[in-house]
């Protein structure tokens, strides 16, 4: 509990005090400001987004890997990692070079909004991945055997017997990929253009209030952060006892 206090419980009460140094009412003036509230938007939104995308493809990509069998898997399953190992600012400078004005592909996504979403896919993508495919290799196949044995089709196979297994994982990661888009700031600092009301994220928002030297107003945008975080896994949290129970 100490290790955890120091690292965790009294940071983010420091957060919190720091961001009622100028009160109720400029709490809510720094919140609601013009330019805070679509850098909060756009960031929540797009994480959201994001987060949808990876609880499907994060799915998907794992059953594949666990479930069938191909050349390259291997090679597959460790390139899935690389967005945990490479530092994001490189992130951001590799997606700038396929998706700007120079793009191969001819995809000139950068500083828009796009550029946004692929900068957050692409740094929470292995979340679901990783926490899916353990679940998914100590899944016993008897079961589900026993299941299509007793004419059970595959779409009920998998409702009432994988996902309710595989739902605790989906969320976690869901979460995790979810705190980590409204966080992002490195792979997003070169493809996103940083123009307020537009490509703006909360986390270049907050540094921006920190050069300013308004530590107050940047604690107070981090503090609406972090309970959208708390609101987003207490539904997650919600959603999968109810699956796990119907299942």
């Amino acid at each position: 509990m100490t290790w955890f206090s120091l690292l965790v419980l009294i940071p983010l009460t420091a957060i919190v005090a720091t961001s009622a140094e100028r009160g109720w009412s400029g709490y809510v003036d720094t919140i609601t400001n013009d330019q805070t509230m679509a850098a909060i938007q756009l960031t929540v939104g797009q994480a959201a987004l994001v987060t949808g995308v990876n609880i499907v493809m994060g799915t998907l990509i794992a059953w594949v890997l666990v479930r069938d069998r191909f050349f390259g898997k291997r090679i597959l399953d460790v390139v899935i990692d690389i967005p945990f190992a490479l530092p994001t600012i490189v992130a951001g400078l590799v997606l700038l070079g396929l998706y700007g004005n120079n793009s191969p592909i001819g995809l000139d996504w950068a500083y828009t909004d796009r550029a946004v979403m692929l900068a957050l896919a692409f740094v929470t993508l292995p979340f679901i991945v990783r926490t899916v495919q353990p679940v998914l290799e100590e899944l016993d196949h008897d079961v589900e055997e026993a299941a299509a044995s007793l004419g059970a089709s595959r779409l009920t196979i998998f409702r009432r017997i994988i996902l309710p297994s595989l739902v605790p994982a989906i969320t976690a990661g869901a979460a995790l990929s979810f705190a980590r888009a409204i966080a992002e700031y490195g792979s997003l600092v070169l493809l996103s253009g940083n123009k307020p009301f537009s490509t703006e994220v909360v986390s270049v928002r907050v540094l921006s209030f920190i050069e300013n030297g308004s530590t107050a107003s940047a604690a107070a945008v981090a503090s609406l952060m972090l309970a959208v975080a708390l609101v987003v896994i207490v539904v997650l949290d919600v959603i999968q006892r109810r699956v796990s129970r119907r299942g």
